[in-house]
């Protein structure tokens, strides 16, 4: 009788300990083990929030990069279900996830832009988008020879297509790699070239990207029958100055209280919104900022 005991108390004890183990591998909105995607075009910011967070929390967050089609795709079909994007979803993709019983939680964190870039040795720094549209729609204009994108099925194509009203690039004159930093080192060896990238790689550079970033410029763009000419900056930005702005979002389809849900809030909260300032992109939020009067200051020594 007393081995039976022996045996079945031992048997609880394993019970036990599974169910610790099991326990510790459940995923929370704080911890877990989780693979996202981003927009490759704001790769740097993404990283930076969740290194942070990772630090902070018992969280394991895999990131992986991709262009804009490509990730609304695999959102739709399950291959992910947290994505960091430069737009929401639209009401077909919305209804994608309400056929599947799911409402994604979507939720803006940052302001970035789409920048033009030339080689250094360019004379003009200054791009009318006017220009832009009509080299797009197939018009001769003397002053662009080519724009360079990170990719045709990127953000930043998309939105500079629907700047155009145009369904489709032209067949000369437009071309495309498969990175921003691709895109950054062609400009800085092609004169005459315009690349179009995230505000994002400019703002926060790969060690690599620094070596690179005295042989292009950033230019300042002229929007659609405006006068004056803005460069891309925290303050154009926050005062709707600058004409190619963008707001950032994630897209949390877990449909579950998973890590999702604690990494918008990271992201959206007092620390992933400084990180945002730090990065030179514009807060959803702008952080607090604690001030101490330096007469108060001087008044606690003298008491001391």
């Amino acid at each position: 009788m007393l081995k039976k005991c022996n045996l079945f108390g031992f048997l609880i004890f394993i019970f036990f300990l599974a169910s610790c183990k099991e326990d510790k591998s459940k995923e929370t909105i704080l911890k877990g083990n989780v693979t996202v995607v981003t927009d490759e075009s704001i790769l740097p910011i993404v990283e930076d929030e969740l290194l942070i967070f990772q630090d902070r929390y018992k969280a394991n967050v895999k990131i992986e990069s991709n262009a804009e089609a490509e990730i609304v795709r695999d959102l739709t079909n399950g291959k992910y279900k947290i994505a960091f994007m430069s737009r929401s979803l639209n009401k077909e993709e919305l209804d994608v996830f309400e056929q599947k019983k799911i409402i994604p939680r979507i939720t803006p964190f940052a302001t970035d832009a789409i920048v033009f870039i030339a080689n250094k040795k360019t004379t003009d720094t200054v791009v009318d988008l006017e220009s832009v549209i009509s080299f797009l729609k197939g018009n001769a204009d003397s002053k662009i020879k080519g724009l360079v994108f990170d990719n045709l099925n990127s953000s930043t194509a998309r939105q500079i297509k629907e700047l155009a009203k145009i369904e489709d690039f032209p067949s000369e004159g437009v071309y495309s790699f498969k990175s921003n930093e691709e895109v950054i080192k062609f400009i800085t060896e092609n004169e005459g070239m315009m690349g179009v990238v995230g505000y994002n790689w400019i703002t926060q550079p790969t060690p690599e990207m620094e070596t690179y970033s005295d042989k292009y410029v950033v230019l300042s763009i002229k929007g659609v029958g405006k006068t004056k000419s803005y460069s891309p900056s925290q303050f154009n930005l926050a005062n709707n100055l600058y004409p190619l702005s963008r707001d950032l979002y994630i897209v949390n389809c877990q449909g579950t209280a998973g890590l999702g849900m604690g990494i918008a809030s990271f992201f959206a909260g007092e620390v992933g919104q400084r990180i945002v300032l730090k990065s030179e992109l514009l807060p959803y939020k702008t952080p607090s900022r604690k001030i101490i009067v330096r007469e108060a200051i001087e008044k606690k020594e003298q008491n001391n």
